[in-house]
């Protein structure tokens, strides 16, 4: 294999790209690397402002973006958001529903509204983006989608129940779907973070006010780094290079998997 060959089983050059969750943490880092590899990237949140100061900033640096703002509890906006796909570049080649929300406490303890919302936002939002997504892909005949789990799918950890058993439901999620979709030329496949220093990650560490509280940051940093057997905690551009390789060419012969990106952490727990 020359140079030449491995730069193009890593490209998405002419390629249309959506994300959601892509005003910040690991969703942005995704529209970022994305672009970067060449895609047309369709950048949806909630967060009308973050996504388009992503979108803002990948045109800035050469790349194509647009930002749509999208609630992914409503299948309505993600048919929006990948119908913007089809119209921005006439295509859509790589789905990656990373928008998630974080369910803190004990199970007896977490209250009906909670509930609703993390089964809204991190199940039936991750089911609608992949439904949106195939309405485009299966008329094509290719496409990958990558969904978003998480690490504490490997072991249970008080306090994280509800959160991990939406996650838990994405894992299976997308083993199903790519055994559903695989005759049509679509690769589904999902990624289980390890603890990656995103604001979400961190929402703890801020006192009332909004500022950081740097001491506990550093303390937690340093907790979770040893949780790692290689003593590192990762960033959003880890989970985001593990992206670009599943919507690449290069893992054209890998669907139904989970694949985790968390430094060891699941194994030394």
């Amino acid at each position: 294999m020359d140079h030449e060959e491995l730069r193009r089983v890593f490209s998405l050059d002419g390629r249309a790209a959506v994300v959601t969750g892509g005003a910040s943490g690991i969703g942005r880092a995704t529209c970022e690397v994305l672009a970067a590899a060449g895609a047309g990237v369709v950048v949806g949140d909630v967060d009308e402002t973050g996504a388009d100061k992503t979108a803002q900033e990948i045109a800035s640096a050469g790349g194509r973006a647009v930002a749509h703002r999208c609630d992914i509890t409503s299948k309505e906006d993600l048919d929006s958001l990948v119908d913007r796909a089809v119209a921005e570049y006439g295509r859509l080649d790589a789905m990656c529903n990373v928008a998630g929300v974080a369910a803190d406490g004990a199970i007896t303890d977490i209250a009906e509204d909670m509930l609703d919302r993390s089964l809204a936002v991190n199940l039936k939002g991750v089911v609608f983006g992949c439904q949106a997504a195939l309405r485009v892909m299966v008329p094509q005949g290719s496409g990958s989608i990558v969904n978003v789990s998480s690490t504490a799918i490997d072991a249970p950890a008080p306090r994280y129940g509800v959160y991990s058993m939406t996650k838990a439901a994405v894992a299976m999620l997308g083993m199903t779907l790519a055994q559903e979709v695989g005759r049509n030329g679509i690769r589904v496949n999902t990624i289980a973070p390890g603890f990656t220093v995103t604001a979400f990650t961190s929402r703890h560490l801020y006192e009332p006010d909004g500022t950081l509280n740097q001491e506990k940051y550093d303390a937690f940093i340093e907790q979770m780094k040893k949780l790692s057997p290689l003593r590192l905690v990762g960033e959003p551009e880890d989970q985001a290079y593990l992206i670009l390789y599943l919507v690449s060419d290069a893992a054209r012969f890998v669907t139904g998997q989970i694949f985790r990106a968390n430094g060891g952490q699941a194994m030394a727990w």
